[in-house]
Protein backbone atom coordinates (compact mmCIF):
# COMPACT_ATOMS: atom_id res chain seq x y z
CA UNK A 1 0.00 0.00 0.00
CA UNK A 2 2.44 2.11 0.71
CA UNK A 3 4.61 1.32 -2.37
CA UNK A 4 1.57 2.27 -4.57
CA UNK A 5 0.75 5.46 -2.86
CA UNK A 6 4.58 6.53 -3.42
CA UNK A 7 3.96 5.53 -7.01
CA UNK A 8 0.59 7.90 -7.14
CA UNK A 9 2.10 10.62 -5.16
CA UNK A 10 5.36 10.48 -7.72
CA UNK A 11 2.89 10.60 -10.85
CA UNK A 12 1.23 13.72 -9.42
CA UNK A 13 4.69 15.81 -8.71
CA UNK A 14 5.18 15.03 -12.79
CA UNK A 15 1.72 16.05 -13.64
CA UNK A 16 2.32 18.95 -11.86
CA UNK A 17 5.81 19.94 -13.36
CA UNK A 18 4.65 19.27 -16.38
CA UNK A 19 1.59 21.62 -16.91
CA UNK A 20 3.69 24.46 -14.78
CA UNK A 21 6.37 23.52 -17.70
CA UNK A 22 3.71 23.80 -19.82
CA UNK A 23 2.01 26.81 -18.98
CA UNK A 24 5.30 28.58 -19.06
CA UNK A 25 6.07 27.31 -22.77
CA UNK A 26 2.50 28.62 -23.99
CA UNK A 27 3.11 31.98 -21.96
CA UNK A 28 6.43 32.12 -23.88
CA UNK A 29 4.63 31.42 -27.39
CA UNK A 30 2.48 34.03 -27.06
CA UNK A 31 4.73 36.76 -25.66
CA UNK A 32 7.21 36.24 -28.57
CA UNK A 33 4.32 36.41 -30.85
CA UNK A 34 3.14 39.69 -29.53
CA UNK A 35 6.52 41.21 -29.48
CA UNK A 36 6.25 40.30 -33.46
CA UNK A 37 3.13 41.65 -33.98
CA UNK A 38 4.31 45.14 -32.25
CA UNK A 39 7.60 44.90 -34.41
CA UNK A 40 4.66 44.61 -37.96
CA UNK A 41 2.67 46.96 -36.50
CA UNK A 42 5.64 49.79 -35.69
CA UNK A 43 7.32 49.14 -38.85
CA UNK A 44 4.16 48.95 -41.24
CA UNK A 45 3.08 52.38 -39.48
CA UNK A 46 6.56 53.85 -39.87
CA UNK A 47 7.14 53.26 -43.57
CA UNK A 48 3.53 54.07 -44.25
CA UNK A 49 4.59 57.36 -42.98
CA UNK A 50 7.44 57.91 -45.22
CA UNK A 51 5.75 56.95 -48.05
CA UNK A 52 2.79 59.46 -47.34
CA UNK A 53 2.88 63.01 -46.90
CA UNK A 54 0.23 65.86 -46.46
CA UNK A 55 2.66 68.43 -48.07
CA UNK A 56 2.09 69.08 -51.99
CA UNK A 57 5.72 70.79 -52.57
CA UNK A 58 6.95 66.89 -51.12
CA UNK A 59 4.71 64.76 -53.02
CA UNK A 60 5.91 62.47 -56.13
CA UNK A 61 2.67 61.70 -56.84
CA UNK A 62 -0.57 61.46 -56.28
CA UNK A 63 -3.32 58.03 -55.57
CA UNK A 64 -6.97 57.65 -57.02
CA UNK A 65 -7.72 58.10 -53.51
CA UNK A 66 -5.83 61.75 -52.96
CA UNK A 67 -2.95 60.41 -50.91
CA UNK A 68 0.29 61.94 -51.47
CA UNK A 69 3.18 60.19 -52.11
CA UNK A 70 6.84 60.86 -51.37
CA UNK A 71 9.40 59.65 -54.04
CA UNK A 72 10.33 56.82 -51.25
CA UNK A 73 6.57 56.31 -51.48
CA UNK A 74 6.51 56.02 -55.13
CA UNK A 75 9.78 53.92 -55.50
CA UNK A 76 7.86 50.90 -52.86
CA UNK A 77 4.79 51.06 -54.05
CA UNK A 78 4.76 52.60 -57.93
CA UNK A 79 7.61 50.36 -59.47
CA UNK A 80 8.48 46.51 -59.79
CA UNK A 81 10.06 46.54 -56.24
CA UNK A 82 6.48 46.47 -54.82
CA UNK A 83 6.41 42.83 -56.08
CA UNK A 84 10.35 42.17 -54.33
CA UNK A 85 8.69 43.33 -50.92
CA UNK A 86 5.50 41.60 -51.37
CA UNK A 87 6.95 38.46 -52.01
CA UNK A 88 10.69 38.37 -49.91
CA UNK A 89 9.17 37.68 -46.84
CA UNK A 90 7.50 34.31 -48.36
CA UNK A 91 11.07 33.92 -49.88
CA UNK A 92 12.52 34.08 -46.43
CA UNK A 93 10.21 31.91 -44.64
CA UNK A 94 10.45 29.27 -47.19
CA UNK A 95 14.23 29.57 -47.93
CA UNK A 96 15.42 30.07 -44.14
CA UNK A 97 13.19 28.53 -41.57
CA UNK A 98 14.29 24.75 -42.02
CA UNK A 99 17.87 25.45 -42.22
CA UNK A 100 17.63 27.96 -38.85
CA UNK A 101 15.53 25.52 -36.90
CA UNK A 102 18.40 22.62 -37.85
CA UNK A 103 21.44 25.13 -37.04
CA UNK A 104 20.56 28.38 -35.28
CA UNK A 105 20.49 28.77 -31.71
CA UNK A 106 17.14 30.02 -29.89
CA UNK A 107 18.74 33.03 -29.97
CA UNK A 108 19.27 33.13 -33.74
CA UNK A 109 15.75 31.90 -34.09
CA UNK A 110 14.20 34.86 -32.49
CA UNK A 111 16.65 36.53 -34.33
CA UNK A 112 15.06 35.09 -37.28
CA UNK A 113 11.76 35.42 -36.14
CA UNK A 114 11.92 39.68 -35.47
CA UNK A 115 13.72 39.86 -38.96
CA UNK A 116 10.63 38.05 -40.81
CA UNK A 117 7.94 40.35 -38.67
CA UNK A 118 10.10 43.48 -40.04
CA UNK A 119 9.88 42.43 -43.64
CA UNK A 120 5.71 41.75 -43.17
CA UNK A 121 5.72 45.11 -41.45
CA UNK A 122 7.47 46.53 -44.77
CA UNK A 123 5.12 44.69 -47.06
CA UNK A 124 1.87 45.34 -45.14
CA UNK A 125 2.19 49.21 -44.84
CA UNK A 126 0.10 49.90 -47.67
CA UNK A 127 -2.90 49.10 -45.80
CA UNK A 128 -2.63 52.40 -44.12
CA UNK A 129 -2.74 54.30 -47.44
CA UNK A 130 -5.47 51.85 -48.76
CA UNK A 131 -7.97 51.19 -45.46
CA UNK A 132 -9.13 54.06 -42.76
CA UNK A 133 -7.08 53.83 -39.59
CA UNK A 134 -10.46 53.56 -38.31
CA UNK A 135 -11.67 50.08 -39.88
CA UNK A 136 -7.94 48.69 -39.42
CA UNK A 137 -8.67 48.84 -35.57
CA UNK A 138 -11.63 47.36 -35.83
CA UNK A 139 -10.24 44.44 -38.16
CA UNK A 140 -7.99 43.56 -35.63
CA UNK A 141 -9.54 43.76 -31.97
CA UNK A 142 -12.31 41.29 -34.05
CA UNK A 143 -9.34 38.71 -35.10
CA UNK A 144 -7.76 39.33 -31.48
CA UNK A 145 -10.83 38.12 -30.04
CA UNK A 146 -11.45 35.66 -32.69
CA UNK A 147 -7.96 34.15 -32.52
CA UNK A 148 -8.17 34.05 -28.42
CA UNK A 149 -11.30 31.92 -28.75
CA UNK A 150 -9.81 29.58 -31.07
CA UNK A 151 -6.70 29.24 -29.63
CA UNK A 152 -8.25 28.33 -26.47
CA UNK A 153 -10.29 25.53 -28.16
CA UNK A 154 -7.56 24.51 -30.10
CA UNK A 155 -5.65 24.14 -26.16
CA UNK A 156 -8.61 22.82 -24.86
CA UNK A 157 -10.17 20.47 -26.47
CA UNK A 158 -9.60 16.67 -25.70
CA UNK A 159 -10.43 16.21 -29.68
CA UNK A 160 -7.37 15.15 -32.03
CA UNK A 161 -7.92 17.23 -34.50
CA UNK A 162 -4.34 16.60 -36.29
CA UNK A 163 -6.34 14.98 -38.94
CA UNK A 164 -7.18 18.74 -40.29
CA UNK A 165 -3.68 19.04 -41.07
CA UNK A 166 -3.90 17.73 -44.85
CA UNK A 167 -6.80 19.58 -45.99
CA UNK A 168 -5.15 22.82 -44.38
CA UNK A 169 -2.22 22.91 -46.11
CA UNK A 170 -4.12 22.05 -49.31
CA UNK A 171 -6.41 25.18 -48.34
CA UNK A 172 -3.14 27.69 -48.10
CA UNK A 173 -1.32 26.09 -51.41
CA UNK A 174 -4.70 26.64 -52.93
CA UNK A 175 -5.20 30.55 -51.92
CA UNK A 176 -1.32 31.46 -52.72
CA UNK A 177 -1.64 30.32 -56.31
CA UNK A 178 -5.08 31.80 -56.49
CA UNK A 179 -3.72 35.69 -54.89
CA UNK A 180 -0.62 35.01 -57.31
CA UNK A 181 -3.80 34.47 -59.90
CA UNK A 182 -5.45 37.36 -59.46
CA UNK A 183 -2.87 39.74 -58.70
CA UNK A 184 -3.12 39.88 -62.74
CA UNK A 185 -6.42 39.30 -63.28
CA UNK A 186 -7.69 41.26 -60.78
CA UNK A 187 -11.10 39.75 -60.31
CA UNK A 188 -13.74 41.26 -57.67
CA UNK A 189 -15.84 37.84 -57.54
CA UNK A 190 -12.70 35.94 -57.09
CA UNK A 191 -11.11 37.89 -54.43
CA UNK A 192 -14.49 37.72 -52.69
CA UNK A 193 -14.06 33.91 -52.59
CA UNK A 194 -10.41 33.98 -51.45
CA UNK A 195 -11.01 36.41 -48.49
CA UNK A 196 -13.79 33.88 -47.19
CA UNK A 197 -11.73 30.95 -47.55
CA UNK A 198 -9.05 32.43 -46.30
CA UNK A 199 -10.55 33.19 -43.06
CA UNK A 200 -11.88 29.85 -42.82
CA UNK A 201 -8.13 27.93 -43.51
CA UNK A 202 -6.45 30.46 -40.79
CA UNK A 203 -9.37 29.85 -38.02
CA UNK A 204 -8.78 26.40 -38.52
CA UNK A 205 -4.86 26.62 -38.43
CA UNK A 206 -5.25 28.58 -34.84
CA UNK A 207 -6.69 25.83 -33.46
CA UNK A 208 -4.55 23.20 -35.69
CA UNK A 209 -1.15 24.67 -34.46
CA UNK A 210 -2.14 25.49 -30.96
CA UNK A 211 -2.94 21.65 -30.22
CA UNK A 212 0.23 21.05 -31.96
CA UNK A 213 2.18 23.21 -30.10
CA UNK A 214 0.78 21.87 -27.15
CA UNK A 215 1.12 17.89 -27.92
CA UNK A 216 4.93 18.80 -29.18
CA UNK A 217 5.53 19.86 -25.54
CA UNK A 218 4.04 17.25 -24.26
CA UNK A 219 5.96 14.83 -26.34
CA UNK A 220 9.26 16.57 -25.60
CA UNK A 221 9.67 17.84 -22.09
CA UNK A 222 10.97 14.71 -20.56
CA UNK A 223 14.13 14.74 -23.03
CA UNK A 224 15.06 17.95 -21.19
CA UNK A 225 17.12 19.56 -24.48
CA UNK A 226 16.16 23.56 -22.99
CA UNK A 227 17.46 24.90 -26.55
CA UNK A 228 14.99 22.76 -28.31
CA UNK A 229 12.23 23.72 -26.88
CA UNK A 230 13.11 27.31 -26.41
CA UNK A 231 13.26 27.09 -30.52
CA UNK A 232 10.12 25.23 -30.39
CA UNK A 233 8.17 28.21 -28.54
CA UNK A 234 9.68 30.25 -31.00
CA UNK A 235 8.61 29.12 -34.05
CA UNK A 236 5.50 27.95 -32.51
CA UNK A 237 5.31 31.99 -32.12
CA UNK A 238 5.92 32.33 -35.39
CA UNK A 239 2.76 29.91 -36.65
CA UNK A 240 0.45 31.34 -34.66
CA UNK A 241 2.07 34.78 -35.88
CA UNK A 242 1.10 33.97 -39.61
CA UNK A 243 -2.09 32.48 -38.76
CA UNK A 244 -3.61 35.77 -36.46
CA UNK A 245 -1.75 38.44 -40.08
CA UNK A 246 -3.50 35.99 -42.48
CA UNK A 247 -6.47 36.13 -40.70
CA UNK A 248 -6.47 39.80 -39.99
CA UNK A 249 -5.81 40.36 -43.56
CA UNK A 250 -8.39 38.35 -44.96
CA UNK A 251 -10.83 40.05 -42.46
CA UNK A 252 -9.97 43.56 -43.61
CA UNK A 253 -11.01 42.59 -47.17
CA UNK A 254 -14.23 41.86 -46.02
CA UNK A 255 -14.63 44.77 -43.09
CA UNK A 256 -12.16 47.28 -44.26
CA UNK A 257 -13.12 50.60 -45.24
CA UNK A 258 -10.98 52.40 -48.40
CA UNK A 259 -9.50 56.01 -48.02
CA UNK A 260 -11.55 57.26 -51.13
Amino acid sequence: MADYNTISANAGKRTATVDAGLKSHMNKVYSTMSVGMVITAVAAWAIAGLATTTDPTLAAAQLPNGKLLTSFGLTIYGTPLKYVIMFAPLAVLFLGMGSVMRRATAAGAQLFFFTFATLIGLSLSSIFIRYTGYSITQTFLVTAIAFAGLSLFGYTTKRDISGWSSFLIMGVIGLVVAMVVNIFLQSPALLFAISGIGVLVFAGLTAYDTQNIKNQYLAHAHHGDQDWLAKSAIFGALNLYLDFLNMFQFLLMFMGSTSD
